[in-house]
């Protein structure tokens, strides 16, 4: 009895994982008395996870790990903070979507043998995103990483900073 098998079709589509580390929130909307609990939310197509609760804390530090499959490299990530409740509906306490085309398409390089800390590329605060500031693409470690901080919308105030890492599957499409 071996473990089930994941769909060909599925594995065929599949580019690799996305790690989320969702590092931290700043300056949070205060949803209760003084303060908050906030959680963050992870949306990727149907995919959807989230971070476990911090208690009374508007700076809460997550420093957690979120792993999505990504097939399609145009689909954005969609974040949204909550304010957990105990006896009512959880606050929203503002959303924020990202793109990761930028970061897709700079693991598609080669690398190899480039000084660690290497800014690959750049993508700047606009319109159109929801960067907060400048967000860098960089060969740290011997990976390709980027650090993103996002300004949340919907929302008087607050930020989640967070960092992309790439995980290649055996077996996957690939980039």
């Amino acid at each position: 009895m071996g473990s089930p098998k994941t769909p060909s079709s599925l594995m065929d589509n599949m580019l690799g994982l996305l790690r989320v580390r969702i590092q931290r929130g700043v300056n949070l909307a205060v949803r209760d008395v003084r303060s908050s609990d906030p959680y963050v939310v992870v949306k990727m197509g149907k995919q959807k996870l989230k971070t476990r609760v911090i208690k009374k804390d508007v700076n809460p530090e997550w420093n957690e790990d979120l792993t999505l499959s990504v097939s399609d490299p145009n689909v954005p990530i969609k974040l949204t903070v909550y304010d957990h409740d105990t006896f009512s509906m959880d606050d929203k306490m503002g959303d924020a979507e990202f793109e990761v085309k930028t970061f897709l398409e700079a693991m598609k390089m080669k690398l190899d043998g480039l000084p660690n800390g290497t800014v690959i590329t750049r993508v700047q605060p606009c319109r159109t995103n929801c960067l907060a500031e400048e967000s860098c693409v960089t060969w740290r470690d011997k990976r390709v990483v980027q650090d993103v901080c996002l300004r949340l919308r919907n929302v008087e105030c607050g930020e989640v900073e967070l960092q992309l890492h790439w995980i290649d599957l055996p077996g996957g499409k690939g980039l």
